[in-house]
C-alpha cells in the first residue's frame, strides 16, 4: 500500500514563499510520476505540477510557472513543490499524487493511482 503525507502548509502574506514536502512510503517511489494539485474554496481540484520519475521532466499550470517548482529526492522518498511569490489566489488545499510513470505529463486526475489528504496553504493580501 502506498501512503502520501503533505506538510509544510500554512499562513504566508502576498509575496512569500513556501515549501511542500510530500513523502511517500513504499519502496517503489522511483517508479512513480508525482504531480501536485490544489482545491481552493468554492472551485474544482486543478492540476499544479508534474515531475517524471526521476525529475528530469517537470510541467506546470500556467497560473504558477515561473513561480512554482517541483522537484524530488527518490533517496528520501519523497517530492517538493517550492513556492515563491505567492498570491491570494494561491489559496488552496494543495495534494500530492501518484501514478505509475507513464512518460508523458498529466493532469488529469484519473490517471493518478494515490492521493495525499492535503495540506492548507493561505496567502494574505
Amino acid at each position: 500500500q502506498v501512503q502520501l503525507v503533505e506538510s509544510g502548509g500554512g499562513l504566508v502574506q502576498a509575496g512569500g514563499s513556501l515549501r511542500l514536502s510530500c513523502a511517500v512510503s513504499g519502496r517503489t517511489f522511483r517508479t512513480y510520476d508525482m504531480g501536485w494539485f490544489r482545491r481552493a474554496p468554492g472551485k474544482e481540484r486543478e492540476f499544479v505540477a508534474w515531475s517524471s520519475w526521476n525529475g528530469g521532466s517537470t510541467r506546470y499550470a500556467d497560473s504558477v510557472k515561473g513561480r512554482f517548482t517541483i522537484s524530488r529526492d527518490n533517496a528520501k522518498n519523497t517530492v517538493y513543490l517550492q513556492m515563491n511569490s505567492l498570491k491570494p489566489e494561491d489559496t488552496a488545499v494543495y495534494y500530492c499524487a501518484a501514478n505509475q510513470a507513464l512518460g508523458v505529463p498529466t493532469g488529469r486526475e484519473e490517471l493518478y493511482d494515490y492521493w495525499g489528504q492535503g495540506t492548507q496553504v493561505t496567502v494574505s493580501s
